[in-house]
């Protein structure tokens, strides 16, 4: 498995992961042609030195995502966080440990680019990954608040 900077063309892919998934199931469209709002994020994404949206091949197949974020802040006398989201593995390799090996991975890439700590969120509802995340050495530090501004819109 090797972790490259996704491509225009491993969106579709992407956007598949993100769908099959029991809760947000839906909430995507995955459907070709993609709705182009998908590209215009791509881009943003793509531009920003900040963000880096990652593809997990193996064979030459994309078989996971995930977004990294890098934030500076004040707090921690000026400490960058990473922020790791949109955490998918294809559905049909679940359990093989390539959840481990992503995140592992993400880590290091937080860490060399200078951050003093990694955060990520994961639903309410989703205790598989909150184990997943525990087995891990991570802690559950903080509670969550969202608020939605586009009420059309998952």
């Amino acid at each position: 498995m090797i972790f490259r900077d996704a491509v225009l063309a491993d969106l579709p892919a992407i956007v598949a992961m993100l769908d099959d998934d029991e809760l947000s199931r839906g909430r995507e469209d995955a459907s070709l042609p993609l709705d182009p709002r998908y590209e215009m994020a791509f881009a943003d994404i793509d531009r920003d030195p900040n963000q880096r949206l990652i593809v997990a091949e193996r064979d030459g197949a994309v078989i996971g995502t995930m977004q990294l974020s890098y934030l500076p802040g004040i707090a921690f006398r000026g400490a960058w966080r990473g922020q790791i989201e949109a955490v998918r593995i294809a559905s049909p390799l679940r359990g093989e440990g390539l959840g481990r090996t992503m995140i592992e991975w993400a880590v290091a890439e937080c860490r060399a680019r200078g951050c003093r700590m990694v955060q990520l969120t994961s639903m309410r509802d989703r205790t598989d990954a909150h184990r997943f995340y525990e087995k891990l050495g991570w802690t559950k530090s903080h509670f969550g608040f969202k608020l939605k501004l586009d009420q059309d819109e998952g």
